[in-house]
Formats: structure tokens, C-alpha cells, sequence
């Protein structure tokens, strides 16, 4: 597979996890039966893991198999555990309705700088 083919299917993963993340948290503030579902329940295991997974081989086959290893990609690391932790907040862990909000979209955010940063491949996006 090309490095350009991994590349768009770590994009269509990336994609995936965020439709699937928006419509968990929007079930979670509607109180939805629907979150209970076991599809539910295992999909962002399975898209989550091949997001993992295609990002290292896309860096692998971009970066570190000629042995340099740009800042951007450890910023998206700590991100990753930041979005990962947020998520946990927003969908299981937070005790009140405003903490899963808040949380939510915290993690939204955390989202939206990695996709630029991924985008960029800058450490900060915003700034040209």
C-alpha cells in the first residue's frame, strides 16, 4: 500500500471517530437508549484502534524510518492521551451533566487543534 493510501485511510478513520464521538456525546446529553447499544459500544474500539494504527505506519513511512521524528508528531501524541481522557470524562466519567458538557467540548477542541496540527504538521497551527 502506498504512503499516500495510508494517508487518506487514516483520514477516513479520523472522520469516523469524530461522527461517531459527536453522536455519543450528543446521545449522552439526551439521556438516548441508544447509547446502551452494544454497536455502540464496540465501533469506536475498532475505528479508534485502525486511527492508532494508520497513524503510526503513516509516520513510519513518512518520518521515522529515516530516522527523524518531527515536534509535531509528539504534540499529537499528548494530545491523543488529552482527547482520550476527555473523552472518558464526557461519555462515562463526569458526574454531572455539566461536567460531561464541559468535557465534551473540551475534547471537541483538542480535536480540532489536532487535525490542524496533522494538517499543518506544525506544533501551531494558527500562526503562519
Amino acid at each position: 500500500m502506498s504512503t499516500q493510501s495510508i494517508v487518506h485511510l487514516h483520514g477516513l478513520f479520523v472522520i469516523l471517530s469524530l461522527v461517531l464521538f459527536s453522536l455519543r456525546g450528543y446521545w449522552m446529553l439526551r439521556d438516548c437508549p441508544a447509547l446502551q447499544a452494544r454497536w455502540v459500544k464496540i465501533a469506536p474500539h475498532i475505528i479508534d484502534t485502525m486511527l492508532l494504527l494508520t497513524a503510526l505506519w503513516a509516520a513510519w513511512l513518512l518520518f521515522w524510518s529515516h530516522g527523524t521524528h518531527p515536534a509535531f508528531i509528539t504534540v499529537k501524541i499528548i494530545g491523543l492521551i488529552m482527547y482520550i481522557v476527555l473523552g472518558l470524562v464526557a461519555l462515562k466519567l463526569g458526574k454531572t451533566k455539566a461536567i460531561r458538557l464541559a468535557a465534551f467540548i473540551a475534547a471537541l477542541s483538542v480535536y480540532v487543534y489536532l487535525m490542524a496540527v496533522g494538517v499543518t504538521m506544525r506544533v501551531i497551527p494558527f500562526i503562519s
